[in-house]
């Protein structure tokens, strides 16, 4: 193999191509916000079924880029897997994102393992710039914030 062929490299071009105009975006100012948009995009026939997780990605602005499921699981539980959740932060160029995830349960008390996966995706947010904006918990008829209730990024 020659020098010039070891040195090849595969060029890797960014792009970043949206649907709507800047104007168009749905913008969240409030937990009861992101709960609502959640709401409308989530499966009806889920949401009182299975455990899912999905993410709100938001430019600067907190004016809506996307809608992004990260998980489905079971009854009980769900698992999270970080890396998809900055993918689609990178991938979008967001700024910043809101979890949720529901509780088929009706419960919405937040487990062990929800402020854990919390506290570890603010601190993985706060290296790269991406803000955890909230986590919400959600059942068919209300929510709980951890940043209204103050446990956002608060370890436990």
């Amino acid at each position: 193999m020659s020098v010039s062929e070891l040195y090849k490299l595969t060029e890797i071009e960014l792009i970043y191509r949206t649907q709507s105009a800047f104007n168009d975006r749905h913008k969240i100012t409030t937990s009861k916000d992101a709960y609502e948009l959640f709401r409308h995009n989530w499966d009806e026939n889920k949401i009182e079924f299975i455990e899912q997780s999905k993410i709100i990605l938001l430019n600067r602005a907190n004016q809506v880029l996307g809608i992004y499921q990260v998980s489905s699981g079971g009854t009980s539980g769900t698992v999270v897997d970080s890396k998809q959740v900055f993918i689609a932060a990178l991938k979008t160029n967001a700024s910043g994102i809101i979890l949720a995830h529901n509780h088929p349960s009706g419960n919405l008390k937040p487990s062990e393992a929800d402020l854990r996966l919390t506290n570890k995706l603010y601190k993985a947010g706060k290296y790269i710039d991406i803000d955890i904006l909230d986590h919400l918990i959600i059942t068919k008829e209300n929510y709980y914030s951890f940043a209204d209730s103050g446990r956002l990024g608060v370890p436990f």
